[in-house]
């Protein structure tokens, strides 16, 4: 069979021709071969199983093939795989989106449905730029933070921290944007402020209080800006509580939500906005339509699995879960706080982090994680955890332990 073994004639034929996500290509070692998946655990072709600490970028939730989610994504499979959604609509989205703007804060009732993350970022910032054009207000300028990431399309890199982050080399290419630190407060004249609120993820799992995010709204409001809020990361309970700006009681004037949303299965990403936002796109004047639609908007396939990963956060205790993981993280990781290298311990709902003084040995991490037994990417000078709300206590310890022991072995210990 070509699909087990240790070294599969898959990835031997294949792995020349594909381009690696975050890889310097020459000289980085292979890739491992997966060859299945199933609860929190991923199986290797050589027979190994690795316990997921990091749900796949965070998006399996609910971990991998929940026979609710693979049941739904089958059954529409039968029906319908796909349409186009221009000029045409379908169940599965029209329940979607009503779901969504019912989770949401009050105001937050039109939901455009896309692809990925970047996407909905993309569809958001444009979403802020045009409300100022249709008013006849033009605003051209936007208030991101440091050590923010919000994608890697052009303009949600032009929103993000390219200075110190991944996209340092390609900072001259990007429109320049107002960066702040979180204390700042002006954001007049700017046509919207983005935030990833409570946790900085791909920016370093850097935490803030909610009265940050509170006060940044209030600034907002105060000068009549838009307020972005990028749950793609923070949302669907991430953080404790459905979603990330419940917990400064604020409502954003647009929401990205990406990742968690198909509970892992498909890609599929939502940009909602409220009414305020809406009615300025509320015209018979083409110019003031939103010309985004992307040929996989709105798939049925990925609505069908986004609404059966909402049947689970209706019928399943993920919240309870997710809080049960909090206090574990929180007792586990904190010998991490002794040991030599070690600059800060954080945990936040379902996210632990252990940042390092700096990241000298990055592969070697990867790899001593690896022969725990244990998928943890470190990045940056960060050592994160990130798990499915419905490990098991028993692989969470070993995630944990994994984490600690290689961390102590690093410091000399």
């Amino acid at each position: 069979m070509t699909g087990i073994g240790r070294n599969p004639a898959w990835r031997a034929d294949g792995i020349a021709h594909l381009w690696r996500p975050y890889t310097a290509m020459k000289g980085a070692g292979p890739p491992l071969p997966v060859v299945a998946t199933e609860g929190c655990r991923i199986r290797l072709a050589d027979g190994r199983e690795l316990i997921d600490g990091i749900a796949s970028w965070w998006t399996a939730c609910h971990g991998y093939n929940h026979p609710h989610i693979v049941a739904a994504i089958e059954d529409q499979l039968r029906r319908m795989p796909h349409v186009m959604f221009g000029g045409l609509t379908h169940e599965p989205a029209a329940r979607l989106a009503a779901r969504l703007a019912a989770l949401m804060p009050a105001g937050l009732d039109h939901v455009f449905l896309s692809d990925s993350g970047s996407v909905a970022v993309e569809v958001a910032l444009k979403m802020a730029a045009q409300f100022w054009i249709n008013r006849g207000t033009p605003r051209t300028r936007f208030v991101c933070f440091r050590n923010a990431y919000h994608g890697d399309t052009m303009g949600a890199m032009s929103v993000s921290d390219a200075e110190s982050g991944m996209h340092a080399s390609l900072a001259a290419y990007l429109p320049r944007q107002t960066m702040l630190d979180l204390a700042a407060r002006d954001f007049a004249g700017a046509a919207a402020v983005i935030l990833e609120p409570l946790v900085q993820c791909a920016g370093g799992m850097r935490m803030h209080p909610p009265e940050t995010v509170a006060a940044i709204a209030a600034a907002c409001r105060e000068h009549g800006t838009l307020f972005i809020a990028d749950e793609i990361a923070t949302g669907f309970g991430r953080t404790g509580t459905m979603f990330a700006c419940e917990q400064a009681g604020v409502a954003p004037d647009i929401v990205c939500l990406g990742k968690a949303l198909t509970g892992g299965a498909l890609g599929m990403a939502a940009t909602i906005a409220n009414g305020r936002v809406f009615e300025a796109f509320e015209s018979d004047d083409p110019a003031h339509a939103l010309m985004h639609g992307p040929s996989y908007m709105a798939n049925p396939l990925a609505c069908a699995a986004a609404n059966a990963s909402l049947d689970l956060f209706d019928t399943e205790p993920r919240l309870e879960q997710v809080a049960a993981i909090e206090a574990h993280l929180k007792e586990a990781l904190a010998p991490c706080r002794t040991l030599a290298g070690v600059v800060d311990v954080r945990v936040k709902g379902a996210i632990g982090a252990v940042q390092l003084e700096r990241m000298r040995d990055l592969q070697l991490l990867k790899d001593r994680f690896v022969a725990e037994g244990v998928w943890l990417r470190p990045f940056g000078d960060v050592v994160y955890l990130m798990p499915s709300f419905t490990i098991a206590p028993d692989d969470l310890a070993r995630l944990t332990d994994a984490t600690v022991r290689v961390l102590k072995e690093r410091a000399g210990g």
